[in-house]
């Protein structure tokens, strides 16, 4: 296997922390990209990046650890999108590009303060494109820690974030506090983008938020299964991509690594595409008319938020 694994991969401890940290945060970005996706804010969820690196930014420039400014930047940024949006798709949208242009215009700020007042290179490069083998060990509480009250978060609302990602009247007319769901949610959406802007920066923290989702959500209906799915192949792309970046230093006698969110975006982005082939496709569509009478899935919640028949019931 040597062929596969270069020498040293398994004793290095960058690479453990590497694979523990990116496991921790695909796991968080696949439970809530799947209703980023099913509410159809991808739009918001990229945004929430692009106000990360305004945090990750600052962070630099006062010379602190990014982590927490990537958390608080995307928290300021979810709870204003929330706030001065409305519950219709299109208010949500001009209020993402509101935020969206504030933020990337204190990014460019922080990045030209930073730049031109320290003498610290690679900063840029670290914050908008990651680079997990540089996390310390005593990261790794902290990011265990907010990835359990984002999972918390989740589990709470999950309930109610899908009745009103179906419809908001319905839910609004059912006694869910739709205004406090989405709150909550953008929290925990906002600490997601957070901890994928550590892992792969905050320029491509949206792919692993994305990507395994909208390839979950293709190969099933079922939002338990999705969520698994997402995981899994969130996971799977991040280990993939941490073992790759270590085996490129022994690609060509420069011995530079190549960029870990590179492996990573682009092994999500060919797990895409493998579910568009046809003969995918054939079969997803086949399995999923097969499970529809036997199980709830998000057809039959679209449905039933529409007033028509669910099926039958007991």
């Amino acid at each position: 296997m040597h062929w596969v694994f270069e020498p040293g991969f398994f004793s290095s401890g960058p690479v453990h922390i590497a694979c523990v940290v990116g496991s921790i945060v695909a796991i968080v970005s696949g439970v809530v990209g799947v209703f980023t996706v099913m509410r159809g804010q991808s739009f918001a969820g990229h945004s929430l990046a692009d106000v990360a690196t305004a945090g990750g930014s600052g962070a630099f420039l006062a010379g602190v650890s990014p982590l927490f400014s990537f958390v608080a930047g995307g928290v300021a940024g979810g709870g204003a999108m929330e706030m001065i949006g409305v519950s219709r798709a299109r208010g949500r949208d001009l209020a993402t590009g509101i935020v969206l242009g504030a933020s990337i215009g204190l990014a460019a700020l922080f990045l030209y303060l930073g730049t031109t007042r320290s003498s610290t290179t690679g900063a840029s490069q670290q914050i908008l494109f990651g680079s997990i083998f540089s996390i310390v060990s005593s990261t790794i509480p902290v990011v265990a820690l907010l990835s359990v009250l984002c999972v918390g978060i989740m589990a709470l609302v999950h309930r109610p974030l899908l009745l009103s990602s179906v419809s908001t009247d319905m839910a609004a007319a059912r006694g869910v506090p739709v205004r406090v769901v989405g709150l909550l949610y953008m929290l925990a959406l906002a600490l997601a983008v957070g901890l994928s802007s550590l892992a792969i920066g905050a320029i491509l923290s949206s792919a692993l938020l994305i990507g395994p989702a909208a390839i979950a959500l293709r190969l099933t209906k079922r939002i338990g299964w999705a969520m698994v799915t997402a995981c899994v192949t969130g996971v799977g792309a991040v280990l993939l991509g941490v073992l790759l970046a270590y085996d490129s230093y022994y690609w060509s006698s420069s011995h530079a690594y190549w960029p870990v969110s590179f492996f990573i975006v682009v092994a999500i982005f060919l797990g895409y595409l493998v579910t568009e082939l046809p003969f995918i496709r054939t079969s997803i569509t086949r399995r999923n008319e097969t499970r529809a009478s036997t199980a709830p899935d998000l057809d039959s919640m679209s449905r039933v938020g529409s007033g028509q028949s669910a099926g039958p019931t007991r």
